[in-house]
């Protein structure tokens, strides 16, 4: 497998003038949005027209992939063996989102400490504003979630329903490993690309005006904010109504489509890639998205949650069952039709994706004018 794009500085010393100005004589977009860039320790050789990502020593599978699912995969067998002691199938839930922020922060800071033995500040002064961005937007969301599922799996005191059925098959833990957690682990060695390329692989960049980029971060940021805020509002909501009553909730941001967690999910994986558009761009990160989609919708995500609750209403809960049906032919699963894009809570999503890129505008102001 081979790429070829076209690279240029995209980190730049502060105490070198000539690499103020990009190849075509603009500004460097990294001085736009990281007013005192620092350069890695050691500085990187500097790179050649025409680089070569290729699958060899300095390819995909030794910087990113393969790390990424060594680190999966071991923690996947010690959930493995937490799941299978306490017969709680959800434990791999919780690795979900945390192995993620570890990951991203090994990658970023952890290897560059390592490797170079700098100081935990300068691995960060190291980072551009982009990338700052980046890990601490894969940390925000990681974090909450986390918090999320183990709170309510402690409260709940038992394992997820979703996961009942899939425990009565013949040799369930015996298997489980290889057929649940390690191909699980797989999945998310891509959908961490996004997160990990920029820190680990050659730096390219697209050749658009910084205008445009402008534009791609500003678009990253309030695509993260919408994202997280609807993924943030739908478990809470849904956390209340459950409190409250015990049909389906169906009011809120339940009301824009059926599944409004996985959609805001969705949305924040994308705006991972986008940022990485905005500072060090690889093509190969657009798997990281494509490979969280396709879980989403096809092994986990919405497709299982729906099968389980259709079973389970069908067999327990008459009524539950017969508002799923009615639901179904009401809203989309996962994107909302065009109908639902005026319901109030999808306008209060967008001004949340709003109020972030205001947000980060302010802060990245404030830190320039020091």
């Amino acid at each position: 497998m081979r790429f070829t794009w076209e690279s240029h500085p995209s980190k730049i010393e502060s105490n070198n003038p000539s690499n103020l100005m990009n190849m075509a004589g603009a500004p460097a977009y990294s001085m736009m949005i990281d007013p005192k860039p620092h350069s890695r320790a050691p500085p990187a050789p500097p790179p050649t027209p025409g680089f070569k990502m290729t699958t060899g020593d300095v390819g995909i599978l030794k910087s990113t992939l393969l790390p990424s699912f060594g680190l999966y995969s071991g923690l996947s067998v010690a959930a493995y063996a937490v799941a299978q002691s306490t017969d709680r199938l959800e434990i791999k839930d919780w690795l979900w989102p945390s192995a993620q922020v570890l990951n991203a922060w090994l990658t970023a800071i952890g290897r560059p400490m390592y490797v170079t033995g700098i100081t935990f500040n300068d691995a960060w002064r190291g980072l551009t504003w982009s990338e700052k961005l980046l890990l601490g937007g894969v940390t925000i969301w990681g974090t909450r979630l986390f918090a999320r599922i183990v709170c309510r799996s402690i409260a709940r005191g038992r394992d997820d329903p979703r996961y009942d059925a899939q425990k009565k098959e013949p040799w369930f833990w015996k298997t489980a490993l290889f057929k649940i957690f390690l191909p699980e682990a797989a999945f998310l060695s891509f959908i961490s690309l996004p997160t990990t390329v920029p820190f680990s692989m050659g730096d390219t960049t697209l050749s658009v005006s910084t205008n445009v980029l402008s534009t791609f971060r500003a678009f990253a940021v309030g695509l993260f904010s919408s994202g997280f805020a609807l993924e943030a509002m739908a478990d809470a909501q849904l956390e209340l109504h459950r409190k409250e009553r015990e049909d389906l909730c169906r009011h809120g941001v339940w009301s824009i489509v059926r599944h409004p967690n996985y959609l805001g999910d969705a949305l924040v994986h994308l705006s991972f890639l986008l940022l990485n558009v905005t500072n060090s761009f690889n093509p190969i990160v657009l798997l990281g998205p494509l490979a969280n989609y396709l879980f989403l919708r096809m092994v986990g995500g919405d497709k299982q949650t729906e099968e389980s609750q259709e079973k389970r209403y069908q067999e327990a809960d008459p009524h539950k069952y017969e508002q799923l049906q009615n639901w179904r032919c009401e809203k989309n699963s996962f994107w909302p039709s065009l109908k639902d894009l005026t319901n109030p809570w999808a306008l209060a999503v967008v001004g949340c994706g709003l109020i972030g890129v205001v947000a980060e505008e302010i802060v990245r102001s404030s830190l320039t004018m020091r």
